[in-house]
Order: structure tokens, then C-alpha cells, then sequence
């Protein structure tokens, strides 16, 4: 099983990012997916999730209308637009698979976690 994560980088406060994940060796359409992240001296807290069939999707009270994810089963991948990104969303991105139903995702509850791709933004 692999979770392959890309699309970090270094950008200005108010700017954008789309990080994208690519699943293998899963039924991936059984997962429901998700993203989480990190900053440094803190623990990894919950930003998004999506259904199994993308149709339901559950985000973080921090996120504010400012992201947005997606998935295409088809190409087994989930994206995650950020946008008017701000200083303290600055951590490293996981992106998560859970096999379940629900899409109330917790880091105790992942099956398969992504690399992790690093977001860092400048004021």
C-alpha cells in the first residue's frame, strides 16, 4: 500500500496550493479519504475529509471555506485546493485512508498514511 503525496511548496500569505495524493494498492473506492497536518511541537489535527463517493465532505472549523477536497476514483488520486492560505496553516500535509463509512476521521482511526508533503507560508 502506498499513499504518494505531492504539490508543497513555499508560498506568500493570501496565496494558493493544490496538494494531491495518489493511492495504490487499496480498494480505493472502500476508503474514505482524508487530510491531516502537523506543525512543528504540535500533533497532527484533522483538516478535511471525503466519502467514498466524494458526494459527502467534512472539514475542520480552522478551514473556513478556504479549502477544498476531491477525489476521482478513477484515477484512485484526492486533492486538496488551499486558498488565502495564512502563516499558522505553515505544517507538513498527510493525506489518510480509513476504511470506514463515516466521514469523521481521527488519526486513531487511519489505516494508511501518506509521506506527508511540507506547506510553509510566508507573511
Amino acid at each position: 500500500v502506498q499513499l504518494q503525496a505531492y504539490g508543497g511548496g513555499l508560498v506568500q500569505a493570501g496565496g494558493s496550493l493544490r496538494l494531491s495524493c495518489r493511492a495504490s494498492g487499496i480498494t480505493y473506492r472502500t476508503y474514505v479519504m482524508g487530510w491531516f497536518r502537523q506543525a512543528p511541537g504540535k500533533e497532527r489535527e484533522f483538516v478535511a475529509a471525503i466519502s467514498r463517493s466524494g458526494s459527502t465532505t467534512n472539514y475542520a472549523d480552522f478551514v473556513k471555506g478556504r479549502l477544498t477536497i476531491s477525489r476521482d476514483n478513477t484515477r484512485s488520486t484526492i486533492d486538496l485546493q488551499l486558498n488565502n492560505l495564512k502563516p499558522e496553516d505553515t505544517a507538513v500535509y498527510y493525506c489518510a485512508a480509513d476504511f470506514t463509512n463515516v466521514v469523521a476521521i481521527r488519526p486513531s482511526s487511519v489505516d494508511y498514511w501518506g509521506q506527508g508533503t511540507q506547506v510553509t507560508v510566508s507573511s
